[in-house]
C-alpha cells in the first residue's frame, strides 16, 4: 500500500481525535511501515506532542499481517484500546473494503474466573470457602454478580470494567495462569473470558498486550500470544526493567509454609509436615543471613535451598494421581501448583550461575525474603525476540547521551547483526522558546545524608518565585518529606503535597486541579504524569538520579559489564541516571503553550566528566547556571499565571 494512503489514514484518524497533522508524525509512520516492509528492526524516538501512537498503529492497521503492540502501563494501553485504534478503524473505513480487527491480551489474573465465582476459592486449609462477612463480603458479591452478567452478555469478565472493588476482592473472583485448571479440564471453559480473549486475538489483526506478557510468550517460550509477524513496542525504554521483572523469583518461609499448608489436606504421608520443616530451617538460615546481594551463598543458604527443593519434589511425588474422569479437584490442582512454584523457585537459586544475581530483603512481614534475577536479559532479547519477529522499538526517551547506541545495546542491538536503523522525529515543541533548564551549579554537591541547608533555601526560593506550580522530583521518600516539612513552614500561604498524604491519582488530580500547589514525590512521579498548563510551571530534580550502591541488581549488571571489559559506571549508572534524567524533565512541556523551568540541584551536571553525557540526554531548553536568571523566568511566569486568572492583561 503506497505511503500516500498512509498519509490519508494518519490525517483522518488525527482528526478523529481533535489533533493536527505533525510532519513528526507523519515521518514515524512512513519509516515504521518500512520497517515493517524490510524487515529490519526500527527504533524511533518522538517527543511528548508527536502522537507516536497513530503513528504506529497507522502501518500496524495496514501491514497485512498480524502485529502486537506491547505498552509498560495500563494507561497508554487504556489509551490505544479506548481512544485511539477506535479512531483509527473509524478513519479507515473511508479507505479500506474491510477495517481490520483489533484485540486486548493481558495476564490470566486480569480476568474474572467462572470456576472461582461459581465454585468458590480454596483457603489456606484447601478446602472451599463462600463468600467472608462483612464489607469484603459485599465487594465479593457485587464482582460475582458483574461476571455473571458479562458471560451472559459482553463476553469481556476484565478488571478495568468491574465495578470498583480492592485487591483482597478481586483475588476472590480470579486466579492466576498457575493456579489456573486449564481449558481442558475446567467445565466453564466455554465461557472462560481470558480464554475467549485469546481466541479473539486469532483473528485479530492488532493485538495490544504488555511488555510483560510479551517477554513470557518470546523469551521464556510459553504461549501467551497468537503467531505474529511484528511487535511494537512502546514506552520502550522500560522494556529491559519490565523483561527482568517478569524473569525474577521471590522465596520466603511463608511461601514455602503456605504451600506445604495447602499439601497437608491432599497428601496421607508425612511429605507436608516435612515440607513445612523445610520452611522453618530457611526461616532460621535467612535470619542468620545478611541482606544485600549473595555473590556465592554460603554453604547453610546453599544446603537450605537444596533441602526445601527435596521435600517440594517428594511432598509433589506424595499427591494422589488425577483420576481420568470426573470433575477436577480445584484445590488439589491449586496446592500442586504451589508446591511446584516451591520446587522451581528453591532449585533456581540452589542452580545460581554467573548470569543470575541472588539477594536478601526484608520483606513487609518482618522476615527475610529471597530474590532472584537475571543480570542482563538482552541476549534472551537479542536471541529470542530480535531474532525471530520485527521489532519497532519507540519511546520519547531511547537517545541517552546524545545517541541511541546505550538504549540498543541494553537490549541486545549490538552491532549490524541483526540489522537495526534509528530514527528521532523530534517533538512539535519549541523548547528553547518554552523551557528553561537550570542547574545549581553554586550549590555543594548532594551528600549521603540528604538534603542540606542550602538545598532546603534554594527550594525554597524556586518555589516563592514561582509562587507554588511546582512538582518535586525527589530520589529518596526521606528527601520529599524533609522538603515538604521544612517548605511548609517557610512558605506557610502555599499548599504542599506529598506523595503518601494519599492514593497517587488522587494527589495529581488535586495538583492539577488546585493553582498555586506543590507535589512533591520519589520514582513514581518521574515518570507517567501528565500535567499540562499553568499547574506545573517549575520541575524540581534534587540530585542526579543514580542507582543506589547496594542497589543488588544494578550492582551486578555494572560488575559483570566491568568483568567484559566495559566502563560499568557509564553503562549501568550513568544510562540509569540519563533515562531517568529525561524522564523528569519531561514532566515540564507537556503542550506547545506550556512554559516553565526545570531547576537540578545538583552541580554535577556541569562540573564532573560524565555530566556532558547526561545533559546531552535532556530536551534541549534553554540553560543557564545563573539563580537570578531562573528567579525572574519565574516570577515573570507567576505574573502570568495570576494575570489569567484575574483577567488581567
Amino acid at each position: 500500500m503506497p505511503s500516500a494512503d498512509i498519509r490519508d489514514v494518519l490525517h483522518a484518524a488525527v482528526e478523529a481525535v481533535g489533533g493536527a497533522d505533525r510532519p513528526g508524525q507523519i515521518e514515524m509512520a512512513e519509516a515504521v511501515k518500512k520497517a515493517l516492509d524490510s524487515r529490519e528492526h526500527l527504533l524511533v524516538q518522538a517527543g511528548t506532542g508527536t502522537g507516536k501512537s497513530l503513528g504506529y498503529l497507522v502501518p500496524s492497521l495496514l501491514h497485512g499481517k498480524r502485529v502486537v503492540v506491547a505498552t509498560a502501563t495500563l494507561n497508554l494501553q487504556h489509551q490505544l484500546v479506548e481512544r485511539d485504534i477506535p479512531a483509527l478503524k473509524e478513519a479507515a473505513r473511508a479507505t479500506l473494503d474491510k477495517v481490520p480487527h483489533h484485540a486486548v491480551v493481558k495476564g490470566r489474573s486480569n480476568y474474572a474466573c467462572l470456576h472461582r465465582v461459581r465454585e468458590g476459592a480454596p483457603d489456606d486449609q484447601g478446602t472451599l470457602i463462600d463468600v467472608p462477612d462483612g464489607s469484603l463480603g459485599a465487594e465479593v458479591l457485587e464482582l460475582r454478580e458483574w461476571a455473571e452478567e458479562q458471560a451472559t452478555g459482553s463476553h469481556v469478565g476484565d478488571r478495568d470494567s468491574a465495578p470498583s472493588h480492592t485487591e483482597r476482592a478481586w483475588r476472590q473472583v480470579s486466579v492466576n495462569h498457575r493456579e489456573c485448571l486449564g481449558a481442558s479440564r475446567c467445565a466453564h471453559a466455554l465461557q472462560c473470558f481470558a480464554e475467549l480473549a485469546r481466541e479473539d486475538a486469532q483473528t485479530a489483526q492488532v493485538v495490544v498486550t504488555n511488555h510483560a506478557l510479551l517477554a513470557i510468550d518470546a523469551i521464556e517460550g510459553v504461549p501467551m500470544l497468537p503467531e505474529y509477524d511484528a511487535v511494537v513496542v512502546d514506552e520502550a525504554h522500560e522494556l529491559a526493567a519490565r523483561v527482568t521483572q517478569a524473569s525474577t523469583d521471590e522465596l520466603d518461609p511463608s511461601i514455602v509454609e503456605r504451600a506445604a499448608r495447602r499439601a497437608r489436606a491432599q497428601v496421607d504421608g508425612p511429605e507436608a509436615d516435612d515440607l513445612s520443616d523445610a520452611a522453618d530451617a530457611l526461616a532460621d538460615v535467612l535470619a542468620r543471613t545478611e541482606e544485600g546481594r549473595v555473590d556465592v551463598p554460603p554453604q547453610p543458604l546453599q544446603e537450605v535451598l537444596a533441602f526445601v527443593r527435596d521435600n517440594a519434589r517428594a511432598c509433589l511425588s506424595a499427591f494422589p494421581k488425577e483420576k481420568d474422569k470426573g470433575e477436577p479437584d480445584a484445590a488439589k490442582l491449586q496446592a500442586r501448583g504451589m508446591v511446584d512454584d516451591v520446587r522451581k523457585i528453591a532449585e533456581r537459586m540452589a542452580a545460581k550461575g554467573e548470569t543470575e544475581v541472588l539477594w536478601v530483603t526484608d520483606n513487609r512481614r518482618g522476615e527475610k525474603q529471597l530474590h532472584i534475577a537475571p543480570i542482563d536479559v538482552s541476549g534472551a532479547l537479542r536471541d529470542k525476540l530480535f531474532g525471530d519477529k520485527t521489532v519497532i522499538l519507540t519511546s520519547a526517551t531511547l537517545k541517552l547521551g546524545g545517541g541511541f547506541e546505550p538504549v540498543a545495546r541494553s537490549l541486545g542491538l549490538w552491532g549490524d547483526d541483526p540489522p537495526w536503523s534509528a530514527l528521532d522525529v523530534g517533538s512539535p515543541f519549541d523548547y528553547r522558546k518554552q523551557g528553561v533548564l537550570y542547574v545549581a551549579r553554586d550549590l555543594p554537591a548532594p551528600g549521603r545524608d540528604g538534603l542540606e541547608e542550602a538545598q532546603l533555601a534554594e527550594i525554597t526560593a524556586l518555589i516563592e518565585a514561582a509562587g507554588g506550580r511546582t512538582l518535586g522530583l525527589f530520589s529518596s521518600r526521606r528527601g520529599a518529606e524533609k522538603a515538604a516539612e521544612e517548605v511548609r513552614e517557610r512558605l506557610p500561604d502555599i499548599d504542599i503535597w506529598c506523595q503518601g498524604d494519599a492514593q497517587l491519582p488522587e494527589l495529581a488530580r488535586r495538583f492539577a486541579e488546585t493553582p498555586s500547589t506543590c507535589l512533591f514525590g520519589t520514582l513514581s512521579l518521574w515518570q507517567g504524569v501528565d500535567l499540562p498548563g499553568d499547574t506545573c510551571q517549575l520541575v524540581i530534580i534534587d540530585r542526579i538520579p543514580f542507582p543506589r550502591p547496594d542497589d543488588p541488581l544494578m550492582s551486578a549488571r555494572q560488575r559483570l559489564v566491568e568483568k567484559r571489559g566495559g566502563n560499568g559506571f557509564m553503562t549501568v549508572a550513568a544510562n540509569h541516571a540519563a533515562l531517568l534524567l529525561a524522564q523528569g524533565t519531561g514532566r515540564l512541556i507537556r503542550r506547545s503553550t506550556d512554559k516553565g523551568v526545570v531547576a537540578i540541584l545538583d552541580p554535577r551536571i556541569v562540573t564532573a566528566r560524565y555530566g556532558s553525557f547526561l545533559a546531552a540526554s535532556l530536551p534541549d531548553m534553554w540553560r543557564t547556571t545563573d539563580r537570578e536568571v531562573a528567579l525572574g523566568a519565574l516570577r515573570r511566569l507567576d505574573d502570568a499565571a495570576n494575570a489569567s486568572v484575574t483577567g488581567v492583561h
